[in-house]
């Protein structure tokens, strides 16, 4: 072989060598470049899946709801501004002015914008009689006086709040709808530009709200103010109501129906029995700064539809149903007492009121509160010293957190842990804010105080022992019914003939009481009928306070449902209740109870001159004391 050749054939051999090393070399490469990117995608998915935690934390997804949450909150994320607005007539399963037509009721609605885009979201819904405001009042006549029944229990011879600031619009909607929420306000039938009559808290109203609900949920209908039908294919039918008043006690009406979709109520200073805010243990009782109102004044006073003549008839039934003659409790107030029907309620409730609401009375929130635990009701209370009155204007920067953890939970499903915290909010009489489990309060006793009287003595005395039954020790006093309850209770140790005073000894340490305080007394009228009223008063060395009081027609003696005929100066035992309460009677004050016939504020106000005979050693008073008659030293 030539020497050319060789060098051919070694050229050759080199050159696939060095083919093959760059093979492998390339080899080398490229699965040293696959292992990295093998590497780099386990990379984005552990950072995929890390961020998906963290969108978990920020997104809530429930039936094509998403919303942006942080710290288990919904946050702000969309426009209010560019919200939108719209009105709707809702078709109601009632006729309530008897036309023939079911009632259509008017609603406003505002929601964020990317509903029409087929973001859905949970509605905050308020109804209420005020938007239009109130006709002018005309009271019953109260300077009157009062019946007495016959036999047969028959008659012989013959709330209200004001217009509320509305919550709606321009409060709750610009704070909850950019956080993903719509907002609806609805008027009551008769009302505004709502068809149909009021009717005062019966089924008419309450149906008639839960219309909105149905709609929500696709169950009823809605149109246009030029009658094209309108859905609300953007909500996801869980719903909220809030309220106050009025408007708080529709919501309290609509939960015991159980209707589908309501998740929670919020009432605030809202009426839980009607009979309770125009009556008293069988007496007419006003509500606080509406001496002579009733169920018939109310309903002229929200009757702001077109046409509101068409209404007169259901009105006139109001007033010969409400029976303001006897007093007593009947089916007409039996259709508007809400407490009867609290097995129903699917949804929780957080109830708001003023330890000092003489409009809307305290024993409202307590009997509602009481059967809403006896029924399971998941349920929370925030109890404030002022009288009618909204939170917002109470405690604001606490009001929107709390209540925006309580619609986030119930009507967004984010657990935030609201449920659980105590139930209760309370503030003491100093401003400050305590929370506690429940309410009355733990430890809260009742506690019978007996009254004794020495005849030598103007004031009588408030005493843990019970002294002789000796019944012939006796005290009087005569009703004058012009005469108002702060003047009656003023500087006790003087002589006053139309009251009657007793008092414990300085107290050795804070006394609180929470719950409801009773008092049982016997006692003789010089009369048929008479107002009976006690209450109780914080005395310190100075100054007197009404704490509660309560309010008794005597004729209702053995039932609220029917009053029965007295004799006159025959001796009765009568036991009644006063309003709620939770005080705290301070060190080195004297607790109270003071008797009186008629409430100029509150009561009928019949001529002067009734006499009532209290019998002091078989008289008692029994209060709520948070740890017994173990707190009370004097």
């Amino acid at each position: 072989m030539s020497k050319k050749n060789l060098v051919m054939i070694f050229s050759t051999i080199v050159v696939l060598v060095f083919i093959m090393l760059l093979s492998i070399q390339s080899l080398n490469i490229n699965g040293n470049e696959q292992t990295q990117e093998d590497k780099l995608k386990e990379e984005k998915i552990t950072d995929l899946n890390i961020q998906t935690e963290k969108e978990s934390e920020q997104t809530t997804n429930m039936d094509n709801v998403e919303i942006q949450v942080s710290e288990n909150k919904t946050q702000p994320a969309y426009s209010y501004s560019d919200a939108i607005i719209e009105s709707v007539f809702v078709e109601t399963t009632v006729d309530s002015d008897n036309d023939g037509n079911f009632d259509r009721i008017h609603a406003n609605i505002i929601r964020p914008k990317e509903t029409e885009d087929g973001l859905k979201v949970p509605v905050i819904y308020e109804i209420t009689p005020y938007m239009y405001g109130l006709n002018p009042l005309t009271f019953h006549e109260v300077n009157v006086e009062l019946n007495a029944v016959d036999e047969n229990g028959k008659a012989k011879g013959r709330p209200f709040s004001g217009p509320e600031e509305l919550d709606f619009p321009g409060t709750y909607d610009d704070y909850f709808v950019p956080h993903g929420y719509a907002v609806v306000i609805a008027e009551g039938i008769g009302t505004a530009l709502s068809e149909g009559c009021p009717t005062i808290g019966d089924e008419n109203e309450v149906l008639a709200a839960s219309s909105v609900i149905d709609w929500l949920n696709g169950r009823a209908k809605a149109f246009s103010e030029d009658g094209q039908l309108v859905s609300a294919d953007w909500a996801t039918g869980n719903v909220g109501m809030i309220g106050m008043s009025y408007n708080g006690t529709l919501d309290n009406g609509v939960a015991v129906t159980g209707i589908e979709g309501l998740k929670t109520i919020v009432p605030i200073a809202a009426i839980s029995s009607w009979y309770d805010y125009y009556r008293a243990n069988g007496a007419v009782v006003a509500p606080g700064g509406y001496q002579g109102e009733d169920t018939d004044i109310l309903a002229d006073a929200i009757l702001t539809r077109e046409n509101p003549e068409v209404c007169n008839e259901v009105v006139n039934e109001l007033e010969h149903t409400q029976d303001r003659v006897t007093g007593d409790y009947n089916e007409f107030w039996d259709d508007r007492n809400y407490l009867n029907e609290v097995k129903n309620i699917n949804a929780s409730v957080f109830v708001v009121h003023g330890l000092n609401d003489w409009n809307v009375k305290t024993k409202q929130f307590s009997q509602w509160w009481d059967a809403l635990g006896k029924n399971d009701v998941p349920r929370k209370l925030w109890l404030h010293q002022d009288g009618h009155k909204n939170p917002k204007r109470i405690r604001e920067n606490e009001w929107y957190e709390t209540l925006h953890k309580w619609f986030d939970y119930w009507l967004y499903e984010i657990d935030n842990g609201i449920m659980d915290e105590p139930m209760v909010d309370i503030q003491r009489e100093d401003s400050t804010w305590k929370i506690e489990d429940n309410w009355p309060a733990e430890g809260a006793v009742s506690t019978t105080l007996y009254l004794n009287h020495d005849p030598n003595i103007q004031t009588g005395m408030v005493s843990l022992q019970s002294s002789s039954n000796n019944q012939k020790n006796s005290i009087t006093l005569i009703d004058d019914p012009m005469v108002q309850a702060e003047v009656l209770v003023a500087n006790p140790e003087e002589s006053n003939p139309n009251r009657i005073v007793f008092m414990t000894n300085e107290l050795v340490d804070s006394v609180r009481i929470s719950g409801t305080p009773e008092v049982s007394i016997r006692a003789s009228l010089d009369q048929p009928v008479s107002n009976l009223t006690a209450i109780l008063v914080d005395y310190s060395k100075t100054s007197s306070k009404i704490v509660t009081r309560g309010w008794m027609d005597p004729q209702n003696i053995n039932d609220v449902n029917k009053s029965k005929p007295l004799d006159p100066n025959q001796n009765y035992t009568f036991t009644w209740d006063m309003q709620p309460d939770d005080y705290v009677f301070e060190k080195g004050h004297r607790i109270g109870i003071v008797f009186i016939a008629s409430d100029f504020e509150y009561t009928l106000r019949p001529p002067a001159g009734k006499k009532l005979t209290l019998f002091p050693e078989k008289s008692k008073v029994i209060l709520p004391i948070v740890g017994g008659s173990d707190a009370l030293k004097w």
